[in-house]
């Protein structure tokens, strides 16, 4: 058994990427990482432990202060074993989205990889993180089946415009991986935060979380170095598009990866002018939506997507910060 790892503090280095040789070293590194270091959900994650077992009362499922839900008057007043039963339902919720957007990223995915030519680095990468990708699904939907909670993931219209993801590498390789960024730093934001806020945390969650953040550490530093690589060399006009478009799909991605559920929302009658109160009005919610794609935003103005244009788009989805600002 490999055992989870134990520190989230570590990122995947950016490196320079400035010319071809450097670019596809840090790709074979990345391979060569998958290779050396990876979990398996059926191996790695001891589910039938006792000390793993879901209880839906245990009380380590009350919803952390990251989740402004979890500080609100409205929540802690509730039974504790309430308090447990949202906090479940919501992590439930996040593993079925995550892995409804990990099955569009596969295809994504493979959808480039076809095109490769021989002999390019980044199939082998690629498939090293479709694997990867396929055993977080499979770690996700273990979860969910254990909680028994009906829960559903991405709401019916979204899950079928999303269908439309997986054939955006055959239009743009770069919007591709912008969007893999709106899906994924957003969640890797919220679950580093989780990790770190000294609280007692259920030993299957945690697990969980600390592979994927482990394995999406790599994920992460692909798309970065493939868009640091690809970008500046694009024509103008390309360039210009991709910057246009690139706010609007993280300003909505961020908002489907952290919003509260609906289903969540009606089955525990949540009023609704505590939902507007957390999440609509409250400055505290729209910050988290800026710091969840801090990263990403950084890496837009550093290739050459932001400018007095795109800079308008980026205030208007909620999700500009000055440079060195949060």
């Amino acid at each position: 058994m490999t055992q989870a790892p134990s520190s989230t503090a570590a990122r995947e280095r950016d490196e320079q990427v400035a010319n071809r040789k450097a670019y596809e070293a840090v790709i074979e590194r990345l391979s060569k990482a998958s290779v050396d270091k990876h979990w398996e959900p059926y191996r790695d994650i001891p589910w039938d432990d006792p000390e793993f077992l879901v209880d839906p009362a245990d009380p380590r499922w009350e919803l952390p202060t990251v989740d402004k839900l979890g500080g609100h008057p409205w929540y802690r007043g509730l039974p504790p074993e309430t308090r447990a039963a949202i906090g479940l339902w919501r992590v439930a919720t996040a593993m079925k989205i995550g892995l409804q957007f990990e099955n569009l990223l596969k295809r994504g995915l493979l959808n480039y990889a076809y095109r490769l030519p021989n002999g390019a680095p980044e199939f082998r990468y690629v498939y090293h993180e479709t694997i990867e990708e396929g055993h977080h699904g499979m770690m996700f939907q273990e979860f969910v089946n254990r909680t028994k909670l009906p829960v559903r993931g991405m709401p019916g219209p979204l899950s079928a415009i999303a269908q439309a993801a997986p054939l955006i590498p055959l239009i743009s390789t770069e919007l591709f991986f912008v969007f893999v960024l709106g899906g994924e730093d957003p969640i890797d934001h919220v679950q580093r935060k989780v990790l770190k806020d000294d609280r007692a945390h259920h030993p299957l969650e945690e697990t969980i979380m600390r592979i994927h953040i482990a394995e999406e550490a790599r994920h992460i530093s692909f798309a970065r170095h493939y868009l640091r690589n690809r970008v500046p060399r694009m024509p103008a006009h390309r360039r210009l598009l991709l910057g246009i478009a690139s706010p609007i799909i993280l300003g909505v991605m961020a908002r489907i990866m952290l919003a509260p559920p609906g289903a969540l929302i009606r089955h525990f009658k949540i009023p609704l002018s505590v939902v507007s109160e957390i999440y609509l009005r409250n400055p505290a919610a729209r910050q988290e939506i800026r710091d969840s794609i801090g990263k990403t935003r950084e890496l837009c103005a550093e290739i050459g997507l932001v400018n007095p244009l795109t800079r308008r788009i980026w205030r208007l989805m909620g999700i500009w910060a000055e440079p060195g600002r949060a």
